[in-house]
């Protein structure tokens, strides 16, 4: 069985959060969701688990970062291609998310990142297949 990863999110509305990633074009896997957690497929791999902050305290002994004082982590997520990247961007500012940083165009890597309603940061980044073999 491959390694997965789950990421743990808290979130104030959880149909919110759900109807902002359904229009970032992800799913949901409706065995892993309820009306306290929502399990978001990032691919058959990667999943974001979206949690009540009620829910989430139960995992977390400590207090929920205020996102609109600091940032808890970015995640960061590849896509094929620089206007794969400027596309998800644009359809998270449609759907209510905010821009985090400009986009940065390194040649070999492109990138840019929203905040999603409850402030976590989603970078977006192409890199060049030619410059990733070339190390």
């Amino acid at each position: 069985m491959p390694q997965m990863i789950f990421v743990n999110l808290p979130v104030k509305d959880l149909a919110k959060s759900m109807d902002f990633f359904k229009a970032l074009g992800f799913s949901f896997n409706p065995q892993f969701t309820d009306e306290t957690a929502a399990c978001m497929v990032i691919s058959d791999t990667i999943f974001a688990m979206l949690l009540t902050h009620e829910k989430f305290a139960g995992f977390a002994p400590k207090p929920i970062t205020d996102t609109n004082q600091s940032v808890e982590v970015l995640i960061a997520l590849s896509r094929d291609n620089r206007e794969a990247v400027d596309a998800i961007v644009k359809a998270a500012l449609a759907a209510g998310g905010s821009t985090f940083s400009e986009p940065q165009d390194h040649g070999f890597m492109y990138g840019h990142a929203f905040r999603d309603p409850d402030g976590h940061v989603w970078e977006v980044m192409w890199m060049d297949p030619a410059a990733v073999q070339a190390q």
